[in-house]
């Protein structure tokens, strides 16, 4: 197929089609997605999550700078908002990062989210699968920043960066809430700040409360930056180098992958189920069903069951 091809040869332009086929669901895209998923599995998977205004953007586009001055080749995939009128990209990636997109070993795209739940959008790892074909060496995930939902990340990266700042309380509820166990590394940014070192303080604390402490192999670092300038921002590149060598020699990468591949297998399942569904069912009929239980004539299971026997499936007794 030429543009596997291309995009094995590094061919940026080929890269980008793959990437919009991917976004635009087209149906060529299943093929070409399967040919390359044969050549990939060599990069370094990196995803940062955190509440908005965290500074992510400014942290990623630093980390980049860092990355290439280490002479490695990086993509961004920046998961943004979706707009409510068109379903693109607010923020797209010729507004951020604009100082990196000449790099030719730099491949930035922005993607919307589409609502869907946990704050990454549906062909992000299929984004991710082209890039690391394309032999990139580490490709960066930046979610939108929606709180507990994001422990979806974890289904896609190797290693996760949450941001946190001083004066957010909210970063350590939403830590509280579930991102604690996901956390390979913990930034604290805005370092210059007041309050960065009880921020800090209160993330050791957290991790000292974790029940599952004693049994975890990699203690996750705190590491403080001040992205607008960079400071910080070579520690941060040190400990995930740290977190990928520790992930292959203690056999967690393969272990991550396998749980990452069941899960999008799952996936694929759920969305050709829904396929399949859409196509049997026409919205007149999902319209008149969900009036009925809204309504107290039926229940949310009998309807279930009435769909499910549509498409085949039996989700009685």
């Amino acid at each position: 197929m030429e543009i596997v091809d291309r995009v094995l040869a590094g061919d940026r332009r080929a890269l980008a089609r793959v990437v919009t086929l991917i976004e635009n669901g087209a149906p060529e895209a299943r093929a070409i997605l399967a040919a390359l998923h044969l050549r990939g599995g060599h990069a370094h998977i990196v995803g940062f999550t955190g509440s908005p205004g965290a500074g992510k953007s400014t942290l990623v586009t630093q980390l980049v700078r860092e990355l290439r001055r280490r002479e490695q080749r990086v993509g961004v995939v920046a998961v943004d908002p979706s707009s409510p009128f068109t379903g693109g990209a607010i923020l797209g990636d010729r507004i951020r990062m604009q100082e990196l997109a000449g790099d030719p070993n730099v491949f930035i795209r922005s993607m919307a989210s589409r609502g869907s739940l946990g704050g990454l959008a549906a062909s992000t790892r299929d984004v991710v699968r082209a890039l690391d074909a394309a032999s990139y060496d580490t490709i960066v995930i930046e979610t939108v920043g929606a709180g507990q939902a994001e422990v979806e990340i974890v289904r896609a990266a190797q290693s996760v960066v949450v941001v946190t700042v001083p004066g957010m309380g909210d970063d350590i509820q939403a830590i509280k809430a579930g991102i604690l166990e996901i956390a390979d590394i913990f930034v604290v940014n805005k370092a210059d700040r007041p309050g960065a070192d009880q921020t800090a303080a209160e993330l050791r604390m957290l991790m000292s409360l974790d029940t599952h402490r004693a049994e975890r192999q990699w203690k996750p670092p705190i590491i403080k930056t001040i992205a607008a300038n960079g400071e910080g921002v070579p520690a941060l590149a040190d400990a995930l180098a740290n977190h990928q060598r520790f992930l292959a020699e203690s056999g967690q990468l393969a272990s991550r992958r396998g749980q990452q591949a069941r899960s999008e297998i799952l996936a694929l399942l759920n969305q050709a189920l829904l396929d399949r569904l859409r196509a049997a069912v026409a919205p007149a009929e999902w319209d008149q069903l969900v009036e009925e239980v809204i309504a107290r004539r039926t229940d949310p299971y009998s309807a279930a069951a009435i769909l499910a026997r549509r498409v085949g499936l039996n989700v009685e007794g």
